[in-house]
Formats: C-alpha cells, structure tokens, sequence
C-alpha cells in the first residue's frame, strides 16, 4: 500500500507540473497576442528560453535555497520513492518560472534579450526562492514570528503572493527603469494606441492558462491524499468573478475580458483551499474590477507603460488575494477558519517589499552595468528583426 502511494503520489503531481508546463504557452501566447506584430517572434522565444534558463538555475540553485535539498547526489537516492522530490521540484519549477513569464510581459516590445535571461537566472536562482522558503518552507523563522504575532502563520495555498504579487511587484521596477516605448506617451500629452497584433491569439493564451490554472491550484495539494474538490470549484467560482466583473466594468472590450478570468484565478490561489465557493466569487469580481481599474489607470493617467498590465494583474490582483484569504477563509464568512487577516497582511506586505526590494537591485544593477533597453533604432525596427532577424510571417514579407 505504501508503494502504491508513493507511485500515486508521484503520478499525481506530475500530472500537475506537466498542465502548470502547458500554462507558459498560455503566456507566450498572451504576449503574441498583445504586442505589435514586430514583437511577436520575440514574445515566443523569450517565454521557452526564460523558462529553460530557469529550469537550470533552480535545479542547480533556487530549489536548494527554498527547501534545502540538492540533487547533485547519485542517481540511486534521486529515485528513491518513485522520484518524488525530483517530480515535486518539476512542478515547484513550474511555479518558479511563472515570474519571469510574468515579468516578459510587462517590459515587452523594448527590453534587450540577454539582460533579461540574466535577471531571469537571478530572480529564480535568489530572489524568488528566499521568499517561496519563507511562506512554504517555515525559513529564516518568520512564520513563527507571524504566528506568535497573530495567533496562525501566513497562508497561501497556490501563490497569490509567493508567485503573482511577488512576479507583478518585480515587474514593476523593470517596468519603470525601462521607461515606455518609443512614442507611447508624446511630449504633446496625446498618446499612441499601440494596439494588440491579434485578439485570437490573446484569447487562446487566456484559455490556456485558465485550464491549466486546475493543475496550478488543484496539484499544489501535492500529494493524492490531501486533494480537495473545495479547491476546484473555488477556482471556477473566480474565474466567472473576474470574467463577468471585468466584462461589466470593461465595457465588452475584448482585452479586459479575457484578462478577467485571469485576475480571478490570481486572487483565489491564496485561499482557494479554505473558502466558502460564494466567497471566491465575490473574491474574483473585486480581482477583475481591480484589474480593469488600475490597468486603466496605469496606462492612461499615471502612465507607466507595462504592455501586458502585470502589475495590476499579477501584482496587484495578488496582493488581494493574499490579504482575502484572511477575510473569507474565516468561518465568519463560510470558510474553513484557521486563518488570520493581520497573518495575511503581515505575510502579503513582506512579500511585496521583497519582490520591490529585488526589482529595483537586479534591474537597476544591469542597467548600469549592461543597459536595458533596445536602442531607438531597434526598437522601431522591431525584436523580432534586431534580436531575432526574421518576422513572424517571413514568407508573406518578402512576396509583399
């Protein structure tokens, strides 16, 4: 019976790491669609090579500081219980390399290739697993220092915080170091629409990670035994939040739409295991009118160019839903209780200042040392052609 757990175990989270995999193509697709058509071969390549220096640089690094295992040992104690450990580092990586998928959408159409695959190995390598150790791992003692504070440790189920607030407040230092693309925000005060290259592919990349989003808070149960049906169907209650919020407050623009589902889903990971399914939906309506409200905002008024709207997104929408895991997980409001609204606060502010803290070093460092952004001549050009050289209709190019 114990040999069919551990294979059950094994098969069940890797069954999670591979539709957390399949999510990056929804970010890779999310990008395509958004940016120009210049910027689309970029968007593809940068979301596989993010994720492949990720992988190599948290096998080797950040997977040993969040949790303190290493796997250069023989291939014989690898395989020991199926190869779990190694089957649950897959399915962590996957979390890991979501925040530089995130972060590529903020700084699209002017970052330079090769400064951002060095952030990415930074990022994935220290930053992010300092504090994915902090909330998962019981490191450095802070969730006992929450816990004797407030009475229970911070909570987050699936990453509210560890992965999307973390990956959004990263992005946004970038995103102000960069500065806007070229012609986005004129001296005049007028601005340039620089309109999505394709609403279908923008849609098919929000399909995407709304599917494997199941995966991505389902599996984080981890093992066969603690699956919970409360999680699925918390998921789905915010995901129709954040759709129908975002449609409403949207006005049917296809863009907000389908960034909808996307703020919901967000928000719900933190508490999605502890919340009454009405709570969730009400915690993914807050999530898209968050989203639909400050990417407005961001854009328009405040101009601060993030292309893809990550800080609001992820960062943002995050931030919520960490700090709602403490309001509707409570028994009060139909949750499962265990939970503390000054643990949540406590936990999601930490983690913010740790994401901010992390931009600005990495990416004020590299600009310094590498420089960030594309020159004007590229950038007009387009990534694909300067970075890349080919569009991505090669063919139809040359016969124009």
């Amino acid at each position: 019976m114990e040999a069919l757990k551990q294979g059950s175990d094994t098969l069940f989270i890797l069954l999670g790491a591979i539709m957390v995999l399949a999510m990056h193509s929804g970010f890779a697709f999310l990008e395509l669609g958004t940016v120009r058509k210049k910027n689309q071969v970029n968007a593809l390549v940068k979301i596989l090579v993010d994720f492949s220096v990720s992988t190599v640089v948290y096998f080797l690094v950040g997977y040993g500081v969040a949790y303190g295992t290493s796997f250069l040992v023989g291939a014989e104690q690898l395989v020991a219980k199926n190869g779990y450990e190694l089957v649950k580092f897959f399915f962590l990586l996957t979390f890991a390399a979501a925040v530089p998928a995130i972060i590529s959408g903020g700084i699209a159409e002017r970052a330079r290739f090769w400064p951002q695959l060095l952030a990415t190995a930074v990022i994935v390598g220290g930053v992010y697993p300092v504090f994915e150790g902090i909330a998962w791992n019981q490191a450095y003692g802070i969730q006992a220092w929450i816990k004797a504070a407030t009475g229970e440790e911070f909570h987050d189920f699936a990453g509210s915080i560890v992965v999307h607030a973390v990956g959004g407040w990263l992005a946004l230092p970038a995103v102000l170091l960069l500065g806007a693309r070229s012609n986005r925000y004129r001296k005049d005060g007028a601005m340039s629409a620089h309109p999505p290259s394709s609403i279908p592919f923008l849609a098919l990349g929000a399909w995407i990670l709304t599917v494997g989003w199941f995966g991505f808070n389902v599996m984080s149960a981890q093992t066969i035994d603690k699956i919970s049906g409360l999680v699925a169907v918390n998921s789905l209650m915010a995901m129709a939040g954040g759709t129908l919020a975002a449609l409403a407050l949207g006005r049917n623009d296809p863009g907000f739409v389908h960034n909808g589902p996307l703020a919901g889903l967000v928000a719900v990971c933190a508490g999605s295991d502890l919340m009454h399914p009405l709570g969730s939906f009400v915690v993914g309506g807050v999530a898209g009118a968050i989203f639909v409200v400050m990417f407005t905002l961001t854009q328009n008024r405040w101009k601060i160019d993030d292309v893809l709207g990550v800080w609001p997104l992820h960062g943002l929408c995050g931030l919520w839903g960490g700090i709602a895991a403490g309001i509707f997980g409570s028994k009060a409001l139909g949750g499962l209780g265990g939970v503390s609204l000054g643990a949540q606060a406590i936990g999601s502010v930490l983690g913010v200042a740790w994401a901010l803290l992390g931009g600005f070093v990495v990416y004020g460092v590299l600009r310094v040392v590498m420089g960030l952004r594309l020159s004007a001549e590229e950038e007009f050009e387009g990534a694909d052609l300067a970075v890349h050289r080919i569009g991505s209709t090669p063919d139809r190019d040359v016969n124009w």
